[in-house]
């Protein structure tokens, strides 16, 4: 659905962690967020939290599917947590509120890990940003849509110009998008001991 990043906002909350998948030190970063993560899921489990990954998007469009892929990914690799958002089932724009109700029905506190398409720089296309605090999904194409999840993972699938925002969503590779959805992928199943990957 498309989240917006801009310097300004970076400063508001904690420092986000910026992973380059084309980059040469790209599986040590994802060795160093997988831990952090890893740690953050354990601190969770040891409370009751159930563990949620809310993957947003839509497959209508190629720059709006990451949230899709990587739920279906997930799915497929089978990993221990809750999956809402799936190529499948995507969960966007007409769906998320209710989704989100339906989350908080289901589990209490549930510890939950935003995943969607997003918009930045010429410099953060290509990248995966990892932050603290809610993803403000939507926001990037001027929808008002509700914040979600105690962490989130945006995936920079393009940078703004001066194209409309829409025109995004026709103009984003789907190489980008798929190489994205692969490093988010990498970086949740690597928090799972060696017996859990699949």
């Amino acid at each position: 659905m498309f989240s917006l990043f801009r310097n300004d906002e970076r400063r508001l909350d904690s420092t986000p962690f910026y992973l380059k998948p084309s980059g040469e030190t790209e599986e040590k970063e994802i060795a160093i967020l997988s831990l952090t993560i890893g740690e953050i899921i354990r601190q969770a489990s040891a409370a009751g939290r159930e563990v949620v990954f809310l993957c947003i998007g839509s497959d209508r469009y190629v720059g709006d599917s990451l949230g899709p892929l990587v739920g279906s990914m997930l799915e497929d690799s089978q990993v221990p947590y809750k999956v809402y958002g799936t190529l499948k089932d995507p969960v966007h724009a007409f769906n998320l509120k209710g989704t989100i109700k339906e989350i908080n029905r289901q589990f209490t506190e549930p510890l939950i890990f935003s995943i969607d398409a997003s918009l930045g720089t010429k410099e953060e296309a290509g990248s995966v940003i990892f932050k603290e605090g809610p993803l403000k999904p939507g926001k990037g194409i001027e929808k008002v849509l509700p914040s979600v999840g105690d962490y989130h993972f945006a995936g920079v699938v393009n940078y703004i110009d001066p194209l409309p925002t829409s025109q995004f969503l026709n103009d984003t590779r789907l190489y980008t998008v798929m190489m994205l959805a692969q490093a988010i992928v990498k970086v949740i199943t690597g928090t799972l001991p060696d017996e859990g990957r699949v």
